[in-house]
């Protein structure tokens, strides 16, 4: 039954990350026609109307979906100086610990993320150019922090199990 469960959250924090990197890719394309675009204004091109703000939404799409792949595969920023220094047991105990902060950081930030999301679709807030309901972008980075909060909870049973394994 783990590895079923470690399988389908790890293919989650894959796909997320995916998802991530498919909307970051499309924003560097746009990014680059837009360039290209106001650069070549003299033979009638122009750069994407609403250019901005399409990059906020996919930079900020982009940055949450990565960090459920990034918690699954340990791939932090971690000070490892005193790794080496420590026994496994120990190791193990500060990798819950750090899972368990994690998950509560996650957490917190989807709950105040779903708490902007439901502020911005009350008031129907728009984005000034393209008139983008503002609620999408809150949608789109709650969907990859609740991927993330799973991922997060799923590490920390994780480092748990490490933890109370016999194996060393």
């Amino acid at each position: 039954m783990y590895l079923r469960v470690e399988k389908a959250v790890g293919s989650l924090a894959r796909l997320t990350a995916v998802l991530g990197g498919v909307a970051l890719f499309a924003v560097i394309v746009l990014t680059c026609i837009s360039v290209i675009g106001r650069a070549l204004d003299f033979v009638g091109l122009r750069a994407i109307a609403g250019d901005i703000e399409l990059v906020e939404f996919g930079i900020g799409f982009a940055v949450f979906s990565a960090l459920p792949y990034a918690q699954f595969a340990r791939t932090h920023a971690r000070v490892d100086m005193l790794h080496r220094v420590f026994g496994p047991k120990i190791n193990r105990v500060l990798d819950l610990i750090g899972d368990l902060f994690m998950a509560v950081f996650t957490a917190l930030v989807a709950w105040r993320l779903y708490l902007g999301m439901l502020d911005k679709g009350s008031y129907g807030e728009t984005s000034f150019i393209l008139q983008i309901p503002i609620v999408w972008g809150y949608r789109a980075a709650m969907f990859a922090c609740g991927v993330g909060v799973i991922v997060a909870l799923f590490c920390v049973i994780r480092s748990g199990r490490a933890l109370l394994s016999k194996e060393i």
